[in-house]
């Protein structure tokens, strides 16, 4: 039985849960995806933080890979990035190559 047939055999059961198992799944492949990208941005500060902030190549990869993940999480519904910025540790440095503004502590 394909996945069509499944669907089908749903809506005749119950129509308003033809969509639901979709849904499911679009929403599960959302998180995988953000997750994804959280970890290439942890790899990133990772390496930037062992190559030092001076490496050009380390901080433009950086500032690359959490560009896209900013985007993503934007692209899902979260606009405000402060938490993650925080949780993440990542830099003055690689946020100032972004445009962003960021609080420094006294």
């Amino acid at each position: 039985m394909s996945l069509r047939d499944s669907l089908d055999l749903i809506r005749m059961v119950r129509p308003e849960a033809g969509t639901t198992a979709i849904d499911h799944e679009i929403v599960a492949e959302r998180a995988s995806s953000l997750g994804a990208a959280e970890q290439r941005v942890i790899k990133a500060i990772a390496a930037l933080s062992a190559a030092g902030s001076t490496d050009e190549a380390a901080l433009a990869e950086a500032r690359q890979v959490v560009w896209q993940y900013f985007v993503q999480r934007e692209l899902v519904g979260f606009r405000k990035h402060t938490d993650v910025i925080q949780e993440l540790s990542i830099p003055a440095e690689v946020l100032v190559g972004l445009g962003a503004m960021t609080k420094t502590r006294s």
